[in-house]
């Protein structure tokens, strides 16, 4: 039996569903340790900008525990939470891996220090990429200090994607051990809800005032500057421009935005300046909500930047639709393949988005075969993928042969 010590700083609607299925490993022991219990209750999400109360069940399926804390609050910060109580904990459960989630907290780096004591190797996972936030020298320099003591505290990183892989190598070198296990989703859950959710289409179509025969472009994300979800805007009101000049007799299509945030009364403005009939502002859609939209829409559109991964394109790609991304969106070398499933474009070059989308919805049936490609190829995204990988990082770093038969 293999025993493994997950430090996680709350639970997380997309990590759920997968410590569900780690438990069920007969050759496996999990216990998820959490630093807050905020998100089990209604918070003021600081993306979003709005409280938010998840509708998915977060806890359950799996051994859990809540490390006792002397602070915390409902964002994640270097010293909130703050924790104690993990070093008894590592050292009374007798365990052979520490898996933890993220290094910028100081319950982090209290975890490493208390696995370096009692010998149990640790393995690192982020999201982070080489497409972050640019920084100056001195930034640059204090990061490679802080890398070369974490060094000192981590066996090895379980990667997210290719760009997460070349973060490390990138900072590690080439000696340090990698393990792949990709950001995924519940596809289940999504392709399900998907294709449920086509037998109300046409109603969620009417509660929206659309007229039947016209596209959906649709965005679902944070409103956060990152996310240039203004500059989508902009491309739509291209794209309706080019239609009207060239006298096209083609169905224009909508926009519909899902999400909230700090950016919205920025994108409020440009829209009432537009006057855009074909732009829908729908705010905040819960976890079960979203899949009414994936179906709803004709082709899903990210164009952040600095984008560590962009799950909700793992989402999208399982209701079978064709995907736009900007070339600084994490997940597009894993997930989006030019001219397969999808377009990648410039990073914030409108012209090069409205192009995108003027191809895209010009040929719908390019379109659904993009879509079909989508879904074919979020398969080898999944959670047993993760769950094979992950315990192969698990035997590898302790040390023993592990069977990989599923409970």
């Amino acid at each position: 039996m293999l025993k493994v010590a997950y430090l996680l700083s709350h639970p997380i609607q997309y990590q759920s569903p997968l410590l569900r299925i780690l438990a069920q490993r007969r050759e496996l022991e999990l216990t998820v340790f959490y630093t807050s219990d905020f998100s089990l209750r209604r918070y003021r999400d600081q993306g979003f900008g709005v409280a938010v109360e998840w509708d998915v069940p977060l806890l359950g399926g799996y051994r859990h525990e809540f490390l006792p804390r002397l602070l915390d609050s409902s964002t994640i910060s270097f010293l909130r939470p703050l924790n104690y109580g993990i070093f008894r904990r590592l050292r009374r459960g007798h365990f052979d891996v520490l898996w933890i989630h993220g290094y910028a907290t100081l319950d982090s780096w209290v975890a490493m220090a208390a696995a370096k004591m009692l010998s149990i190797p640790v393995l690192l996972r982020t999201d982070s990429t080489l497409i972050d936030h640019p920084r100056g020298p001195v930034k640059l320099a204090l990061k490679k200090f802080f890398f070369n003591i974490l060094r000192n505290f981590i066996y090895g990183f379980l990667s997210v994607g290719q760009r997460n892989t070349e973060y490390w190598r990138h900072h590690f070198g080439p000696d340090v051990p990698v393990f792949s296990i990709p950001y995924a989703v519940d596809n289940a859950f999504f392709q399900e809800q998907s294709r449920a959710a086509s037998a109300t289409r046409e109603e969620l179509r009417r509660e929206l005032q659309l007229e039947p025969d016209r596209p959906v472009i649709l965005f679902a994300s944070k409103l956060l500057a990152r996310k240039r979800c203004i500059d989508l805007v902009d491309a739509y009101l291209q794209l309706i421009e080019r239609q009207t000049s060239r006298a096209d007799h083609a169905p224009q299509p909508y926009l519909l935005i899902v999400g909230d945030g700090e950016e919205r009364p920025r994108i409020e403005a440009r829209l009432q300046n537009a006057k855009a009939e074909g732009i829908r502002m729908l705010g905040f859609r819960n976890q079960s909500e979203l899949p009414r939209y994936y179906d709803l829409c004709d082709l899903f559109v990210l164009p952040s930047i600095h984008e560590p991964w962009g799950l909700v394109v793992n989402e999208v790609m399982n209701a079978g639709r064709p995907i736009i991304v900007s070339d600084q969106v994490g997940c597009q070398p894993d997930l989006v393949v030019e001219g397969e499933n999808g377009v990648v474009f410039p990073a914030q070059n409108v012209a090069a988005l409205a192009d995108a989308l003027d191809r895209l919805l010009s040929d719908p049936a390019v379109c659904r075969k993009m879509g079909q490609r989508s879904l074919e190829r979020i398969q080898a995204f999944s959670f047993n993928a993760n769950v094979e990988g992950l315990m192969r990082a698990f035997a590898t770093a302790s040390g023993q042969t592990m069977e990989t038969s599923q409970g």
